[in-house]
């Protein structure tokens, strides 16, 4: 099982790598980054969503997401509170920046593809949920943290999400078992299968331009990163084991929330003002990081569940 784990984030870290390269060679810049992000996050990804919706309804697998849910949840609100209490810093914007990175994981970009790759389109059914939740907490908490000002939260951009509106239609559909036409599931499929190698080419875009050695002498990264990657994940899958949760659901929320730190912490922290060069220097070291402890995390939930 390690040996398969680990094998799918080789692929991942050689896609990755290809994007470190081209971005050497000066075949993709930051427009073109940003043009990638925006294809991952506007259509990619609502579509691989979308696609693990496309199943007759069954009580179990309705239970299991209601159950991914409430783990999710409880997981956020718990390393909420955890940051608050641990992560002290003299420097406000350095704060904030490392709190939202030891929160915050990159449960879309990193964790569907491995998902899909494990486990299938139930990998992704149940990690889908933890996408919505991520959406509701960093479109909330996540802004207020970083801005320091409530004004900032409004509930439309949460709503006008295109991953919250995947799983909303994705829902409708299991729910009520609508058939989807061909004409309609191929071309989403075919776009489902970009949400492999496309995120993995941008997250190597961004390494290439980041100082990870720098971030790797830092010690309040190296810890807020130690949270992210292996404290916080491994409490919650001990909580998760204890509670009774198994199965694919246990390694689906395992894979997601063992992710690396979310790209909106630079993306964040740029536009209200804190420390950016910070955050994206964990960004891109956590994503370096993660090829070491997912493995090992997400085979002991394999273990366990």
């Amino acid at each position: 099982m390690f040996l398969n784990v680990l094998s799918q984030v080789a692929v991942l870290l050689i896609l990755i790598a290809l994007g470190f390269t081209f971005t050497k060679l000066n075949m993709i810049n930051a427009a073109g980054a940003k043009v990638l992000t925006d294809l991952v996050l506007y259509a990619a990804t609502p579509c691989v969503i979308i696609t693990s919706f496309m199943r007759p309804f069954e009580k179990s697998a309705a239970r299991g997401l209601l159950i991914a849910t409430v783990a999710a949840v409880l997981a956020h609100a718990a390393f909420i509170v955890l940051s608050l209490l641990i992560i002290k810093s003299g420097n406000v914007k350095r704060e904030r920046v490392l709190r939202f990175a030891a929160i915050f994981g990159n449960c879309g970009f990193m964790a569907l593809p491995l998902q899909q790759a494990l486990l299938g389109s139930e990998g992704v059914f149940y990690g889908s949920s933890v996408v919505a939740v991520f959406n509701i907490f960093v479109w909330s908490f996540g802004i207020y943290l970083m801005s320091g000002d409530k004004s900032y939260v409004k509930p439309k951009a949460l709503a006008l999400s295109p991953s919250i509106i995947a799983i909303l239609l994705g829902i409708v559909i299991f729910l009520l078992s609508l058939p989807v036409p061909e004409i309609i599931k191929s071309p989403a499929n075919f776009m489902a299968g970009l949400n492999t190698p496309l995120p993995m080419i941008v997250i190597g875009y961004h390494l290439a331009k980041s100082d990870i050695l720098k971030g790797l002498r830092d010690k309040g990264a190296v810890f807020a990163s130690f949270l992210k990657l292996v404290a916080y994940p491994a409490l919650a899958l001990a909580v998760m084991y204890i509670c009774g949760i198994r199965g694919n659901i246990l390694i689906s929320l395992t894979i997601a929330l063992s992710s690396p730190i979310a790209a909106m912490t630079a993306m964040f922290s740029a536009k209200f003002g804190n420390d950016t060069p910070l955050a994206a220097t964990m960004v891109s070291t956590s994503h370096i990081i993660s090829i070491l402890t997912m493995p090992l995390i997400i085979y002991i939930a394999q273990l366990l569940a």
